[in-house]
């Protein structure tokens, strides 16, 4: 599986995280795995849940981060899906050596395109440029 459509599954993962308490989500992550179309290879599904975990894990500290260069916009107010995206770009800008600036804000803004608002690529462009500034 290439990187963007692995990027797109840890997004849809963390998604589905947002909405339970953290002591369910273990049972989300493999309800999220079996209710697949079709199965991935080990190593992808590995991939995928090694990173949402890692993404989850530092949730507080990304909303920190999210929180220092925006005004106006605080993590509490923005939509699930543009906050979501933001996070794993945060993430992956901050943590992820494997990951450019550059791929990690357009591959956040190219998600925004398919599962946001129509304001929602501009927005996650704008916040993840502030960040990167």
């Amino acid at each position: 599986m290439k990187r963007k459509e692995l990027r797109e599954q840890i997004f849809l993962l963390l998604f589905r995280f947002d909405f339970y308490p953290e002591e369910e989500l273990q049972e989300q992550e493999d309800n999220y795995f079996s209710l697949l179309d079709e199965p991935l290879a080990p190593k992808d599904e590995e991939y995928i849940r090694n990173k949402a975990q890692a993404v989850a894990a530092r949730t507080a500290q990304l909303d920190e981060i999210i929180n220092a260069k925006t005004t106006g916009w605080k993590t509490s107010r923005m939509g699930k899906v543009d906050l979501v995206l933001i996070r794993l770009a945060v993430y992956e800008m901050e943590y992820d050596e494997d990951v450019p600036v550059g791929v990690a804000i357009n591959e956040a803004v190219e998600l925004a395109k398919k599962y946001g608002t129509d304001k929602s690529p501009a927005f996650v462009n704008g916040v993840l440029a502030r960040i990167a500034g």
